[in-house]
């Protein structure tokens, strides 16, 4: 069993997520979003960061996996979401939880089948694969889709063997 905490980074809201693998089968553990409001820049990455540190103690991840930064049009929210996704990679960093990464069609090709998949289809999908009954928030479907993505990831054949390869090349 493995525990995996995935964040879709906002600087007001960001979603979080924890899933639990047992062998091929996922289970989530929770889900949600951490509103840090509208006040100062400093004032949200400061929230942010306490939210998921508590989150983290809470409930104990293994591994962490955060969406990363697609090109914007406007160049003050790139910035901001990129502030909030350093936000919470120090804050997963700091309680030594390994952290990774995975691009957005990365993430939606993984869950949906399709790099391009629509906001409706990713939670669509989680849910199903998760056997979340209620209706997800889109923010935290997408935390979840993200963990979700790197239980695949890590599992995956593929990544075994180019990570035997690498390995092995460097010996």
């Amino acid at each position: 069993m493995i525990r995996i905490l995935g964040i879709d980074p906002g600087s007001r809201l960001t979603g979080y997520g924890v899933v639990e693998l047992h062998g091929n089968r996922a289970v989530c553990v929770t889900n949600g979003c951490l509103r840090v409001g509208e006040g100062e820049v400093a004032e949200r990455l400061k929230q942010i960061h306490l939210g998921l540190v508590q989150l983290i103690e809470e409930f104990q991840p293994q591994e962490a996996a955060i969406e990363s930064v697609f090109v914007q049009r406007n160049v003050d929210s790139a910035l901001k979401l990129g502030q909030a996704r350093g936000t919470a990679i120090t804050a997963i960093a700091l309680n030594d939880v390994p952290v990774f990464e995975y691009a957005p069609a990365v993430i939606k090709k993984s869950v949906v089948g399709r790099g391009n998949a629509s906001k409706p289809q990713v939670q669509h999908m989680v849910r199903a694969i998760l056997g979340v009954q209620s209706t997800l928030q889109s923010d935290a479907a997408d935390a979840l889709a993200v963990a979700l993505c790197h239980g695949h990831a890590r599992n995956a054949p593929v990544q075994i063997a180019m990570t035997r390869r690498r390995h092995t090349r460097w010996r």
